[in-house]
């Protein structure tokens, strides 16, 4: 497997390099989490991090990516059905025709 040297920003991973696996696209994952065990009496965690494209400067061929710490964990994501809009709710009165 083919694997790609990723900074990482924020949280306890702050200022980290490690490899990632890339794949099929080349891509390392959009989410990356990393399991702490808990010690002390503390419960396990899971640390979340994002990809989000680096501003190094124009690479020609590909992207470049890191990882920036979620401490909210990724967003839920709803399923997108065509029927489905944002805020259905319709406006004016339920007999104006004009709406």
């Amino acid at each position: 497997m083919k694997s790609e040297d990723v900074p990482f920003e924020g949280g306890p991973m702050d200022g980290r390099v490690l490899p990632v696996l890339v794949g099929m696209t080349g891509h390392p994952p959009k989410t990356y989490r990393i399991p702490v065990p808990g010690t002390g009496g503390r419960p396990a965690t899971v640390l979340v991090y994002r990809r989000v494209l680096r501003e190094d400067g124009p690479r020609l061929g590909f992207a470049r990516w890191k990882y920036v710490h979620a401490p909210e964990g990724v967003p839920r994501l709803r399923a997108r059905l065509p029927w489905s809009k944002p805020g259905a709710t319709p406006g004016g009165k339920p007999d104006d025709a004009d709406g």
